[in-house]
Parts: C-alpha cells; sequence; structure tokens
C-alpha cells in the first residue's frame, strides 16, 4: 500500500508558482528564526497577516509572496505551476499557528508561543527544503476524517 498514492489535498483551478511558494516557506522560517531570537512579537503578528492575506483574501500577492515573486524575477527562474488549492489550506494553519503564537506571545506565555511557532518552522522548513506538503498530510488524516465523521 502506498501511502503517498492515497493524499487527498483540496483542489483549486488557480495556479501558483512552486518557485515563490518555497521562497515564501524559506522567510517564514527565517522571520519566524528571528523571533525565537529576539521575541520582537511583531514578527509572528507580520507572518499572520501575510498569511491571512494568502489564505482568505483574493489579493494576488501577500508582502512575502510579492518579494518571493520579486527575487524569481531578477534571478530570472522558470515556473513550475501547482494547484493552488493545497496551498491556500497550508496558509490557513500557517495563520491558525502565527496568530496562536502571536497571542500566546502577547499574553506573556513565551515558550508556549515559541512551541507553537516552531510547528509552523517545522512545516514551512519541509515545504522550502524538502518541497514536502505537510497540508495535505493534515487534510488527509485530520480534516477529511473529521468531515466525514460529521457527515
Amino acid at each position: 500500500m502506498n501511502i503517498f498514492k492515497q493524499l487527498i489535498c483540496p483542489v483549486s483551478g488557480d495556479r501558483v508558482n512552486e518557485n515563490a511558494v518555497r521562497i515564501t516557506a524559506l522567510f517564514v522560517v527565517l522571520l519566524m528564526g528571528i523571533y525565537f531570537i529576539s521575541g520582537y512579537l511583531v514578527i509572528p503578528a507580520f507572518v499572520a497577516v501575510d498569511f491571512y492575506i494568502r489564505a482568505f483574501t483574493k489579493l494576488k500577492y501577500s508582502p512575502l509572496s510579492w518579494l518571493s515573486n520579486q527575487l524569481i524575477k531578477i534571478v530570472d527562474v522558470n515556473p513550475v505551476w501547482i494547484d493552488k488549492g493545497p496551498k491556500i489550506f497550508a496558509a490557513r494553519i500557517g495563520f491558525l499557528l502565527t496568530f496562536t503564537s502571536a497571542l500566546f506571545g502577547f499574553l506573556g506565555f513565551s515558550i508556549l508561543s515559541i512551541s507553537i511557532g516552531s510547528v509552523l518552522v517545522v512545516f514551512a522548513f519541509l515545504e522550502c527544503g524538502l518541497n514536502f506538503c505537510a497540508g495535505c498530510w493534515v487534510y488527509t488524516y485530520v480534516v477529511d476524517p473529521l468531515v466525514k465523521k460529521q457527515d
């Protein structure tokens, strides 16, 4: 049994450049790393807003995805087009994690804030470094069974 063939990902008619997605994930890793070192709470708040834009609005770019696309233009890398659906779902998870991390940070629960932020960093590292979408796994093994259970 091949578990990779059984993964279910949300599907969208829209396409996104995989190179930009991976660079954006790298920016998330770097920014959250700076937050872990500095404790500067505006960083996870900014990353949460960036995820919110990507997850819940029709805007073409968030600040980090715009920057990623500008870097791709400078380096002149050919686009690799992939379905945007899994990335929207992943952005929603990213929003939830960064919002929660920022909230706990503002409430003074630094260890909890960093712990939740660390989960995000692992997911973002898997995306940028290994081209592995953890969102599809979460969707397949958490969201889909919960939705089927409610039906």
